[in-house]
């Protein structure tokens, strides 16, 4: 049939847009959706100022940058001018005095048991190494000079101790190995069969001599002299002249020093000077931890002692010794006490060696004098830091003890403690004199921080943090901690 050639088809080129992309095709919807006019565009640059608020935006947008940096640098500049101006304790500036550790010996326990003379003086010398390895800075030299001379000869040494010339080698090597030199004149008669001065004489012929000696000795490099409270030339005239002696000999970087040994419980009163020694006129005042006795003190003794003196107030920088002696057992917690108090300590020879060191003739350092010199030595809150005494109350805990007679112990020794501090740090020592352990009552010192490190003991076996709330004194130990968290401690 012939038929018309566009029935049944569409038409190539009908309608707009169809041309040449729906020829042939069967699957061409009768419907075509139209454009949608809201489908997604890029905005123009015209169109993205006008909805951000137009031109302005980019002048509110620099002024809000410029302000955010204004405010950050101000409170910057606040928080500076808060640190700057917060309160801040500043280390005060220290003698040499103040900061070395003293180390009293006698050369004349060094002399050869077959009676050889000239060896003492050189024993000292031999030793300057060891003595530096325990951290002394000052050495004090006792019988030196002859005691049974009348007046003493304080120019010329005692001669079965050694030669002048040794003595002087001594003083240079001394100083080489970066410790100082005083000599102790105590308990010599340094007036005997001379006329004491009197007002229009001046100077006694004992003065005198006196003055040129300590000049001679002074001009050989010795940093300073020692002279007790007790001696008969122990006066404020005395201590006037030596300190106008002495100040001819000063210098910035060479400071020299007066020392007084005190015997008894007090200086003696002086009618010029007041109650005491006039600070002036000596740098060290000398005082013993123990009472003399011709027995070994007991357990509650030392504490009775140590108590009085850690609740005494000092008013002038002090050093401190032994003193007398304590029972077995006790030395080490002394040794804690006199590195950690507020002062200058003065160790005698062999303190610092354990008692089996000792029997042994060993020249070892004992560990715990080692480990407490150091740790004074690089802690400002153990050299010049604020002391605090502090009040203590523990609850007891008996090994293998009956109740009552742990009890009893514990009255009769009860554990001390103080307090050093300095800045944020603080240093807890804590002393248990008795034989029986000791807990800290939770509610012991509020004020503290819980916790802190242990930094020494008397046994060297204590390590690592520890919590105050848990921690158990030992019998007869020291303890040292360092407390990092600041707080109100009172």
């Amino acid at each position: 049939m012939d038929s018309d050639p566009g029935y049944g088809s569409v038409a190539v080129g009908i309608g707009p847009g169809l041309a040449g992309s729906l020829e042939g095709s069967e699957t061409v919807p009768l419907l075509i959706p139209e454009a949608d006019e809201s489908q997604w565009r890029p905005m123009t640059r015209e169109e993205l100022e006008q909805a951000a608020g137009g031109p302005g935006w980019k002048k509110l947008r620099s002024r809000l940058v410029l302000l955010f940096w204004l405010s950050w640098l101000a409170m910057l500049g606040v928080a500076v001018a808060i640190v700057v101006q917060s309160p801040r304790p500043v280390a005060p500036p220290l003698h040499w005095w103040q900061r070395e550790l003293f180390y009293s010996l006698q050369p004349a326990v060094f002399m050869d048991g077959d009676g050889a003379e000239a060896s003492s003086i050189s024993a000292v010398a031999e030793r300057l190494p060891y003595l530096k390895s325990l951290g002394v800075g000052v050495m004090i030299l006792e019988g030196v000079f002859r005691y049974d001379v009348s007046p003493p000869n304080l120019t010329m040494i005692d001669e079965h101790l050694g030669t002048s010339l040794q003595f002087q080698q001594l003083i240079i090597e001394s100083h080489k190995a970066g410790i100082k030199v005083v000599l102790d004149l105590c308990e010599l008669d340094l007036f005997s069969g001379q006329e004491p001065a009197n007002e229009t004489d001046g100077l006694s012929d004992a003065s005198g001599h006196i003055q040129y000696s300590l000049r001679y000795w002074l001009e050989q490099g010795v940093s300073g002299f020692a002279i007790c409270d007790a001696d008969p030339a122990f006066s404020e005239k005395t201590l006037t002249e030596w300190r106008l002696l002495i100040q001819e000999f000063n210098t910035k970087d060479d400071e020299r020093i007066v020392m007084v040994r005190q015997m008894g419980k007090a200086l003696p009163a002086f009618n010029a000077s007041g109650p005491a020694v006039n600070g002036s006129l000596v740098e060290l005042v000398t005082k013993p931890l123990l009472p003399p006795s011709p027995n070994p003190l007991s357990a509650q003794e030392v504490a009775n002692a140590m108590e009085t003196n850690l609740q005494k107030p000092q008013e002038e920088w002090p050093s401190w010794t032994v003193g007398g002696k304590a029972s077995s057992g006790l030395e080490n917690i002394l040794m804690v006490l006199m590195m950690t108090l507020p002062g200058t300590p003065i160790i005698k020879y062999g303190e610092e060696i354990s008692p089996s060191q000792v029997s042994t003739k060993m020249t070892r350092p004992l560990g715990l004098f080692q480990s407490l010199s150091r740790m004074r030595a690089r802690e400002e809150a153990l050299r010049f830091g604020s002391f605090t005494f502090l009040p203590f109350n523990a609850t007891s805990v008996g090994h293998g003890t009956p109740n009552a007679t742990a009890t009893a112990t514990v009255a009769a020794t009860p554990p001390l403690a103080f307090l050093r501090s300095w800045g944020c740090v603080h240093f807890l020592v804590l002393f248990n004199l008795g034989s029986v352990s000791h807990t800290l009552d939770p509610d012991w010192a509020p004020s503290l921080p819980e916790g802190g490190v242990y930094v020494t003991s008397t046994g060297l076996d204590r390590l690592g943090s520890v919590s105050l709330q848990s921690m158990q004194l030992r019998p007869k130990e020291a303890v040292v901690i360092k407390l990092f968290e600041t707080g109100n401690v009172s």
